[in-house]
């Protein structure tokens, strides 16, 4: 296979641990090893991020096998242009069946990768251009001398809005039918944080990687400056043996506890009780879920009780239970619904032709741009009323539960012999610190709905 490596060698260095500069070849600054020693905050973060992660993932692995065998080659490289870019443009693969003879530090999304990029051509699916100069670009507008060249660059800066569209190039995914299946950045383009106003800005590394006031390299006389978390945790964690692995679920779990806020009400009957929850994306610079969220599963739980007793339930799974399954008429599940030409439900993106989308959208740029929405708020009514128990609620519980990806998609993939089982069991399931409430008579506040105006007790989220 061809493999498209630059013929000069550029004058880059490495530190030593006695801080001497040792040049480097530019095949060698390929590899994210070579940013540890001056860069060791970043490169172990780095190295248990999803970024470093992406050519691993063995569900990434067993779509991509399955897509290429199910589309007989079309696939092409679809998806390893964004899960291993640089084994791309460097000859090495042409569509990920090989990446166990790819070297490794290619693999993933790469510091080499990220900090080579000069131009962003398109809104999807990749379209990068790289410099492929040896020039590590970044946020720093007055780099000082160092062991490798580097530049200032606006898409490397997250206090400017063309930050986000180097993220976005590759979290926006349009298939090769034509079908917007990712929206991330789309989502964020439509939110109210896509603002030149500095009080509503938020860029993609605002959240993704926050800052802190630190020398941005371990290196003598390195000016102090702002550092940036290249953790870049969203939802999805390492499912097999990885570096950071226990600290990046700890990221997510962190994110994902201040993502949405909830409010419980609840209008007692005899017999029964109506209630409505509200739910509220507050943190999220797009929708919740977003990215993958055909496959993302995010789900309320709501159960009522009486004297302790079960009256209502809806959302209630076991660890190893898929949502999807779940036979409940009342079951709040948010994610993306796909189908194929014919109609039927897709289950794998190269075969959808439509997809029909209903997340928690990020805050709009104005309350009207969301009509039927109550601000920000999306509200569900539940009908709590058995009548072989006809008891009023005296507690009811909830909380927003997430997997990043569903139980019945890793059965799909396991049923067709492309994943390995154990790897269902490693697929965690979080609960949103800002979702998990108890609603009691005696806890709630007389309030007019969100819904439909009426007065009722409610509890919002203790957070």
């Amino acid at each position: 296979m061809k493999r498209l490596v630059p013929a000069v060698a550029l004058a880059l260095f490495a530190c030593d641990d006695g801080g001497e500069a040792t040049p480097l070849s530019f095949e060698q600054t390929l590899d994210p090893a070579a940013c540890k020693d001056c860069h060791p905050d970043h490169y172990r973060q780095w190295s248990g991020s999803m970024h470093a992660y992406a050519a691993t993932d063995p569900v990434f692995r067993a779509m991509n096998a399955r897509g290429q065998r199910e589309t007989e080659g079309a696939l092409g490289d679809f998806c390893i242009q964004c899960h291993a870019p640089l084994a791309v443009q460097l000859g090495y693969t042409t569509d990920g069946l090989n990446l166990d003879d790819v070297p490794a530090h290619l693999h993933g999304v790469t510091c080499a990768f990220c900090h080579s990029v000069e131009a962003v051509e398109g809104t999807h699916n990749n379209p990068l251009r790289l410099a492929m100069d040896g020039v590590m670009r970044a946020a720093v507008r007055d780099p000082i001398d160092s062991p490798h060249r580097a530049a200032y660059s606006p898409l490397h800066d997250r206090d400017d809005l063309r930050s986000s569209a180097l993220c976005g190039a590759c979290h926006d995914v349009v298939t090769p039918a034509g079908v917007h299946l990712e929206r991330s950045y789309k989502e964020w383009q439509d939110s109210l944080f896509n603002s030149t106003n500095p009080a509503q800005r938020n860029t993609c590394n605002d959240c993704h990687m926050p800052g802190r006031t630190a020398p941005i390299a371990d290196v003598a006389g390195v000016p102090v400056r702002r550092q940036h978390d290249h953790s870049m945790p969203g939802v999805d964690t390492a499912l097999v043996d990885f570096p950071e692995r226990e600290a990046q679920r700890a990221r997510v779990q962190r994110d994902l506890d201040t993502l949405l806020v909830a409010e419980l009400c609840v209008l007692p009957r005899s017999g029964g009780a109506e209630v409505e929850l509200s739910l509220e994306n507050v943190a999220a610079g797009h929708g919740v879920p977003s990215g993958a969220a055909l496959d993302r599963r995010f789900w309320v739980e709501l159960r009522a009780f009486a004297d302790e007793g079960v009256v209502y339930e809806s959302g209630v799974v076991g660890d190893g239970e898929p949502v999807a399954h779940l036979d409940d008429p009342d079951l709040w599940l948010l994610r993306d619904r796909a189908y194929k030409a014919d109609g039927s439900e897709a289950h794998m993106f190269w075969d959808v032709a439509e997809v029909v989308s209903d997340p928690l959208p990020a805050p709009p740029p104005s309350p009207d741009a969301l009509p039927g929405f109550g601000g920000q708020h999306v509200v569900r009514r539940y009908v709590v009323f058995d009548p072989e128990d006809p008891r009023t609620p005296d507690r009811i519980t909830l909380r927003v539960r997430a997997r990043a990806i569903g139980l019945d998609v890793l059965d799909d993939l396991i049923e067709s012999g492309d994943l390995d089982p154990a790897i269902r069991d490693a697929m965690p399931t979080f609960d949103l610190a800002g979702t998990v409430l108890t609603w009691t008579p005696e806890a709630a506040e007389r309030r007019l709905t969100r819904l439909t105006g009426r007065e009722a007790l409610c509890v919002p989220a203790d957070f």
